[in-house]
Order: C-alpha cells, then sequence, then structure tokens
C-alpha cells in the first residue's frame, strides 16, 4: 500500500493520460492548481481518475491554458471504506445541515437521503431549493479529504414516503433517538451479526428529534432504535458519531 503527504489529489479522467502523461486543460482545474494551489515545474502532484487509481506525477509544463505532468506511479486508492454505509437524515437549518453533509462526505458513506420530518425546521420548497448546494457540499468534501469516490445525494424524501417505498432495500436499519437509553450501536450488532457488503442505513432527526406520530412508525416497521449515550447532542454531531460507531463495529478502522 502506497501512502502520499504531498498534497489533496486532483480527480481527472482516464481520457487526460495518454502515454505515461498527464495533460490538464480544463479551465476550472487549470485556474486551481496555476492560480489557487500555485504549483510549479517540478513539483509533485497527485491525480485520481474516475477508476479510484491514483498517479503519484511531477509536473513538467505549468501553464495559463495546460498543465502536463510525468506519471511517476500509480495505484488504486486507499481512500474508500469498506462498508455500504448510508445516512438518511432530517434536514437541518443551514449551517448545521452543511455541517452534516460534510461530515457524512468525510466518514465515507455511500448515499445521503435527505428526508423531511415533522420537526423540520424548513418548509419543504426551500429544501428543494437548496439540493442542488448539497451535492456541491459533498463534492467540495471529498476533495478535501481525499477520498476516492463520491457520496451520492439522493432526491428529497418524506420520512413516511421513505420508510414505506425504501426501508426495504436496507440489511441494516439504525434508528438513532434520545429516548432510546441502553441499547447502543455495539449492542445492536452483538444481537444482528453483519456479513460483509450488507447496505446499513442510519437514521438521524433533526434539532426537534422525531414525533410521536413518527415513533410510532418506526415500531410500525419494526425498527430498532439506537441511543448514543447519555448526553443529548446537536444533530450533525449525532450524526457523525453515529455512523463513526457503525464503521467501529463493521471495519477495520486501523
Amino acid at each position: 500500500m502506497v501512502y502520499n503527504c504531498i498534497m489533496p489529489h486532483f480527480f481527472i479522467n482516464k481520457s487526460n493520460i495518454i502515454d505515461n502523461i498527464i495533460k490538464i486543460t480544463n479551465e476550472e482545474l487549470l485556474n486551481h492548481l496555476v492560480n489557487s494551489r500555485r504549483v510549479k515545474n517540478g513539483e509533485k502532484v497527485l491525480f485520481i481518475d474516475e477508476n479510484k487509481i491514483q498517479y503519484d506525477t511531477t509536473v513538467i509544463t505549468c501553464q495559463k491554458k495546460q498543465l502536463i505532468a510525468q506519471i511517476n506511479k500509480s495505484y488504486l486508492s486507499f481512500r474508500i471504506l469498506d462498508a455500504d454505509i448510508n445516512v438518511a437524515r432530517c434536514v437541518l437549518k443551514p449551517e448545521a445541515d452543511f455541517s452534516a453533509i460534510q461530515k457524512a462526505t468525510e466518514l465515507g458513506v455511500k448515499t445521503i437521503i435527505p428526508l423531511y420530518s415533522d420537526n423540520c425546521a424548513l418548509k419543504e420548497k426551500v429544501i428543494l431549493s437548496k439540493m442542488e448546494k448539497f451535492q456541491k457540499i459533498a463534492d467540495e468534501s471529498v476533495k478535501q479529504c481525499e477520498r476516492a469516490d463520491f457520496p451520492i445525494i439522493k432526491p428529497l424524501k418524506k420520512l413516511d414516503d421513505f420508510l414505506e417505498q425504501d426501508i426495504k432495500n436496507y440489511n441494516k436499519v439504525l434508528v438513532f433517538s434520545e429516548r432510546a437509553k441502553g441499547f447502543g450501536i455495539k449492542k445492536f450488532f452483538e444481537e444482528n451479526k453483519y456479513v460483509y457488503g450488507e447496505k446499513i442505513l442510519a437514521v438521524i432527526g433533526c434539532e426537534g428529534g422525531f414525533s410521536n406520530r413518527e415513533f410510532n412508525l418506526f415500531e410500525k416497521y419494526k425498527l430498532q432504535e439506537i441511543s448514543l449515550g447519555k448526553l443529548i447532542l446537536r444533530a450533525d454531531t449525532a450524526l457523525a458519531a453515529a455512523i463513526y460507531g457503525i464503521i467501529q463495529e463493521v471495519t477495520d478502522v486501523c
């Protein structure tokens, strides 16, 4: 396994590579490399393609209209979560909401499903207007944490509809709730043994938590409520704690 600490990697297409040379002409990427990063000739730069192949390169030409880099070595990126973990989260107020998307992305989740619930602080039409921004936040977070793949932001769904239509698509579903005292993530996986390849879903509420009506729905669909401890966490903090707790149980985090 190869580890690199020179700088964040940059996404390219396989078509950018000819005869062990990477040629960058994309205006946005070129502007970032030349003007923001101030890359110089002879500098080491990491690139990664759509097949998750990472390239350790040396810049040989750096101009305003193109950058050319020599590939020194290539390898399959190890920066990908080795588990199919997904999160369905009730949409939060903007600052906390963007934080939640960033944290979920950094922790490697495969999909992020925005949910509209009884206690959401925002109106449904306001949330719909932010969907494109949700994906942009996730994409930027991928670049910052050097992740090899991109999470998918699913279309907004009402919690009721999601439970009725989509919950069956997951092998293990954990609903995180402050009222689930004494039953944590570890206990859940002790009683529900994880099999590699299973689709795991974490369901997280909004600032006001789930309503009594929604708790009744969880009971109807026989979903297990999970505790994150004795303290009451912010919704975006709860999301990060929940995902990482699952990661510890189903992957080799070291």
